[in-house]
């Protein structure tokens, strides 16, 4: 009887003079033969495979203060790393927990979460064990177009098994200050079951992921520059009642909530928002100290930043290290 073992070893490397990248795979095929006087022989291959540049991501890298940088040629790309990047988080969270508590936010970063209504992660995404939170959200009632909760549901949620009674939204009946007390009470409840974990640092819940966008602004969930909100120290949920964008009243996640989580994804595209991008990264005087978007910071986790070139063409590329 003739058994054939197949050992296949990888090595990747880019060159960027000439802007292509290669990989080195060795083959090594193992005939073996029972009982045969020249029972095992080999043979080996040795290929070089190349792939142009535009071909794969364009940058990924970590920035000397702020994270993870994650720069994709497409927004295909990018939507196709991030929900890779999601669905090993949940693998991961509900391997070790039992839970994945995944806190959303608006705008258009739900649209490029969509990969994960398709194959193959609707089928391999443990959505049961998921836990679904905003970390802001307009005070709108939810059928209302500017509703995060709306926009999300028409877009993921109504796609995908999600259990309905794991999904959180605000109370939309009550003031933006009532809406916010009311959130927070949900989520100290679930973090008394461990259902979201708690800060070894502080008492602030620590989400799996915390999923965000930044406006041209640099504003991130509903904390806005300049704005009093940015302060708060001691709330895990509060309220803005005069958003500089509309509509103007508000819940959001403080900034001790956001830098408690074990995961905070920051995805921008656009080049509306290149400069907002070069103002959080890069050291360009003392205005960018004062950039929301900048002061996520997790304090024991990992940020990682999703972009597309346009929205990544001011950084400064001297501060990446690959």
């Amino acid at each position: 009887m003739l058994k054939v073992y197949v050992s296949l070893h990888t090595c990747a490397f880019i060159d960027a003079v000439l802007g292509r990248s290669f990989v080195f795979v060795s083959i090594r095929i193992f005939h073996f033969r029972p009982f045969s006087s020249s029972s095992c022989q080999t043979i080996s291959l040795l290929l070089l495979v190349s792939f142009s540049s535009s071909s794969l991501m364009a940058h990924s890298g970590i920035h000397k203060d702020r994270g993870e940088l994650r720069i994709h040629e497409s927004l295909d790309e990018l939507r196709t790393d991030l929900a890779d990047y999601i669905a090993e988080l949940s693998e991961a969270s509900v391997k070790e927990r039992g839970f994945f508590a995944i806190a959303l936010s608006g705008g258009s970063l739900i649209s490029l979460m969509g990969k994960l209504c398709e194959a193959p992660y609707i089928k391999t995404v443990d959505w049961a064990k998921w836990y679904i939170f905003w970390a802001d959200e307009r005070v709108v009632a939810k059928s209302h177009a500017d509703s995060n909760y709306k926009l999300t549901k028409d877009a993921l949620l109504s796609k995908v098994p999600i259990v309905s009674s794991h999904v959180h939204s605000i109370n939309d009946s009550i003031s933006a200050e009532e809406a916010a007390r009311e959130y927070e009470f949900v989520v100290r409840q679930l973090v008394k079951t461990r259902t979201i974990s708690v800060s070894e640092i502080n008492d602030c819940p620590k989400f799996d992921l915390i999923l965000l966008g930044m406006g041209p602004d640099g504003h991130i969930a509903s904390l806005f520059p300049n704005h009093s909100v940015l302060n708060e120290k001691d709330e895990w949920v509060t309220f803005v009642t005069n958003s500089p964008k509309p509509p103007p009243e508000r819940i959001t996640f403080t900034l001790p909530v956001i830098n408690s989580a074990s995961n905070v994804a920051i995805v921008v595209t656009g080049e509306s928002k290149a400069e907002a991008v070069h103002m959080a990264m890069d050291d360009v005087g003392p205005e960018c100290s004062k950039l929301p978007a900048r002061m996520v910071q997790p304090t024991k986790g990992k940020v990682v930043w999703f972009l597309d070139k346009q929205a990544a063409a001011k950084l400064d590329s001297p501060q990446f290290a690959v």
